[in-house]
């Protein structure tokens, strides 16, 4: 079990949150952001989505995607969200399920 501060955990899930909606900002697609009481949701033309979810009581950030859903723990020593069952980092995962739902490259900068 996480050690993590329930704020710390906040502050972190905001921070990448933040991240993710100026990535998709800057990419140019075209896509509905909505975050609401801590979940971001993020809707491609085509009706498919994306959903950014915090985990408190798990130090977790979930995330929802066409192919499945992924929890991811933060690893201090990398300063990135990472997924429990495949160790592939949040970037990485969010730049696929782009690719997969949406046809088009976006990229993660520090996720």
């Amino acid at each position: 079990m996480s050690t993590m501060s329930e704020a710390r955990f906040h502050d972190l899930v905001d921070q990448v949150q933040t991240t993710v909606e100026d990535a998709f900002d800057d990419s140019g697609l075209d896509v509905d952001l909505e975050n609401s009481s801590g979940v971001l949701t993020v809707r491609f033309e085509n009706g498919t989505q994306l959903i950014l979810s915090r985990q408190p009581a798990l130090r977790q950030l979930w995330v929802a995607a066409r192919s499945g859903g992924f929890h991811f723990d933060f690893d201090e020593s990398g300063s990135l969200w990472i997924s429990d069952s495949t160790r592939e980092p949040l970037g990485e995962m969010l730049s696929r399920a782009t690719r997969e739902q949406a046809g088009e490259d976006v990229e993660f900068p520090g996720v």
